[in-house]
């Protein structure tokens, strides 16, 4: 090593005033020498050579734990790193006079450790390693955070101490998710019921049928009253007698279509959350008081709902949570309390995990559901009689089928410039009294773009006039 890399000790002399001893008038000198210390930085497990400009007798460590000092020659010290550290190394002449000080600090290897890295990791150029005695501090930026995972995991057996983390992740961190929630359902219903009320002039001799509930016999038996389910009514005279029949004939079919394109914007490791419904209120009783007991309301949430919780592992793969969710309200399973009625909720719900890349497209389907019911209700005997038997039993079929699509897109997205975003309200024109009362427009004239002025907004363009907005890529 070179003499300018060592400093030649310096000798300072105090005087420090102290009383006499030995009991003689005046004072006594007394002098200290020591030496300005220079700082050297050694690796644990690698040894350097310094040499002395003047002759070492001999050397001390204060701490030989940390290194490890010999005199080779009067004029070289073998100094080795043992375990990270700090400590000074004082040097003594021949004449036992201190001609040296040097503050050592060792610090661990990390010559290995960004071999290694480079090796398992060619393309993160930006990382950073900066070692001292008692931390190791990783700074710069790399591509991912299973990157970042996997190079604070490989860190950690070189340092165990501790491992200042201050790498960042670049790329977009912002996940966009387009979701399309389509469900179909049809409902069949067939019905058919009969009763039947007989009686002769007199009145006298009289015959109900009350099959199903669909007539209800009055106290004097001839008369009947209906319900709701009665549709139509027939009645004749033959031989003296009155017929009454009372028909429930219906077939009903039903079709429910769902649609739902939400778009959600979260970062990296953050939840989002959509509902596209809204709450009904539900009464809950509390405990008795004296008073009488207490209802409070809470509100519960349908419609059509999504979770989401994206996780960008790199620039070309993102690890999603994804918990849709589609309700309606379901007034045929209703329930009373307390004077309000509460419906039931109708729910289909999907929780999952995937990974795919920027763009990709993924579809939760085969959510099918059908529902068959049948029932008949017949007199014994009468009601097995062919042709006949028909008007003595009641038969009802219901079919319900129903078909739910979940398809989701995610995106990593950057923020746009507000100067050049567009809205669907841009092109909205309002109209002036003669377009609307003389003309009937509900929108306004057009006046001529001036394209040097638009050139920038039609570089973003709503699609389908509504919706999120995308830039288009420049013309090159």
């Amino acid at each position: 090593m070179k003499t300018s890399t060592f400093l030649v000790a310096m000798g300072i002399s105090i005087l420090l005033m102290i009383p006499n001893v030995s009991g003689a008038q005046g004072l006594s000198r007394v002098t200290l020498e020591t030496a300005q210390p220079q700082k050297l930085n050694l690796t644990v497990g690698k040894s350097i050579v310094v040499r002395s400009p003047d002759k070492v007798k001999r050397v001390s460590l204060a701490a030989p734990e940390t290194a490890d000092a010999m005199v080779l020659t009067p004029w070289q010290i073998y100094l080795t790193g043992k375990t990270p550290g700090v400590t000074n190394l004082t040097l003594w002449g021949e004449t036992d006079k201190v001609t040296g000080v040097l503050d050592l600090e060792v610090a661990p290897d990390v010559a290995r450790l960004r071999e290694r890295l480079a090796r398992l990791f060619p393309e993160e150029k930006s990382i950073k390693i900066d070692a001292t005695h008692d931390s190791l501090t990783l700074s710069g930026s790399v591509s991912s955070a299973a990157v970042l995972s996997q190079v604070l995991s490989l860190t950690e057996p070189f340092f165990p101490k501790k491992v200042v983390n201050l790498m960042e992740v670049s790329g977009a961190q912002q996940v966009m998710l387009e979701v399309r929630v389509a469900e179909m359902s049809r409902d069949l219903m067939r019905r058919l019921g009969f009763n039947i009320i007989w009686s002769n002039n007199n009145g006298q001799n009289f015959a109900v049928s009350l099959l199903n509930n669909l007539t209800r016999a009055t106290p004097s038996g001839a008369a009947a009253g209906v319900t709701d389910r009665i549709n139509s009514i027939i009645g004749f005279v033959s031989h003296g007698a009155k017929w009454t029949f009372f028909i429930d004939a219906l077939k009903e079919e039903g079709l429910l279509k769902v649609l739902a394109e939400p778009t959600l914007i979260t970062l990296s490791g953050k939840q989002a959350n959509f509902l596209a419904g809204g709450e009904f209120p539900v009464p809950v009783p509390q405990a008795t008081t004296a008073g009488g007991q207490t209802i409070t309301i809470e509100y519960k949430p349908f419609g059509v709902g999504l979770n989401f919780t994206p996780i960008v592992l790199s620039s070309k793969k993102i690890n999603m949570q994804i918990a849709p969710e589609v309700s309606d309200l379901d007034f045929s399973n209703a329930i009373t309390i307390s004077g309000f009625t509460i419906p039931a909720l109708t729910t289909r719900r999907v929780s999952t995990s995937i990974e795919l890349a920027d763009g990709q497209t993924f579809a939760i389907a085969g959510l099918i559901r059908d529902n068959n019911r049948q029932i008949v209700s017949k007199f014994p005997v009468l009601g097995d009689i062919p042709v006949m038997g028909a008007l003595f039993r009641s038969t009802e079929f219901q079919k319900n089928e129903s078909e739910l699509v979940i398809i989701a897109t995610p995106h990593l997205v950057k923020p746009l410039d507000l100067a050049k975003q567009t809205l669907p309200t841009d092109q909205y024109v309002e109209p002036d009294d003669i377009d609307f009362y003389l003309h009937g427009r509900m929108e306004g004239r057009k006046e001529p773009s001036n394209p040097s002025v638009s050139t920038e907004k039609k570089r973003f363009i709503p699609e389908g006039g509504f919706g999120h907005v995308k830039p288009k890529e420049e013309s090159k």
